[in-house]
């Protein structure tokens, strides 16, 4: 899973960065609203953490152009305590949740993990397919019941491929959304890593659509 972040407050960016990526996420930031609605509408992610109060061009500005421009991706706001009507316009304007500063890093978490469940289809913090279970709260996988070590490639990869189980997955959607922006990205990795997830979680479970992509399929 990949996420945005636009916070303008360097620490905590930096905080939330480091939180996420240790939770298996690829990140991004954006320290402006000019630069994070410019990534918001060019770049794919499965869920925004968005300040409205941010320099250049304010959150709720971005995210009324993101929504304006068919842009669905969940988001998320961050407002000051206290600031109601801040988050009746933030919802207004198409958040799917808001979080009042300061906040919970794992509360946060927890928030960022259900709104991308939902926006694939999962309303439970478990996601099996066949044999195989990844619990959203911990990052734990287990194949019949036995746990299975990933590494963080390896688990972003999963991941996404559970979320969007039974549908093909081509390996550029894969790239895009298992790697940060800044990332130096190869192609061939995906199919190293589709390589080791087959043998650690079964080979029968991760189809090849020819010429398509990836699909994780009990079936």
């Amino acid at each position: 899973m990949r996420v945005l972040i636009v916070e303008d407050t360097a620490d905590l960016a930096r905080q939330l960065t480091q939180r996420l990526e240790a939770d298996g996420y690829a990140v991004d930031c954006a320290g402006d609203g000019e630069e994070g609605q410019f990534l918001g509408e060019t770049e794919p992610y499965d869920a925004v953490i968005l300040d409205l109060g941010l320099p250049k061009i304010d959150g709720l500005s971005v995210l009324r152009s993101w929504r304006r421009g068919g842009v669905t991706v969940p988001v998320l706001i961050l407002t000051a305590r206290g600031s109601w009507h801040e988050k009746v316009q933030g919802i207004d304007a198409g958040a799917d949740d808001y979080l009042a500063k300061p906040f919970s890093m794992e509360e946060l978490l927890a928030r960022i993990r259900a709104l991308i469940r939902r926006a694939k289809g999962h309303a439970a913090a478990d996601i099996a397919c066949g044999p195989v279970v990844l619990d959203t709260r911990s990052g734990r996988v287990t194949v019949a019941g036995e746990p299975v070590e990933l590494t963080a490639f390896e688990y972003r990869v999963l991941s996404y491929l559970m979320h969007r189980k039974g549908q093909v997955v081509s390996r550029s959607e894969l790239i895009e959304h298992v790697y940060a922006q800044d990332f130096d990205r190869d192609s061939n990795t995906v199919e190293v890593f589709v390589g080791r997830l087959r043998r650690k979680i079964g080979a029968d479970l991760i189809k090849t659509v020819r010429g398509l992509g990836y699909r994780l399929d009990e079936a």
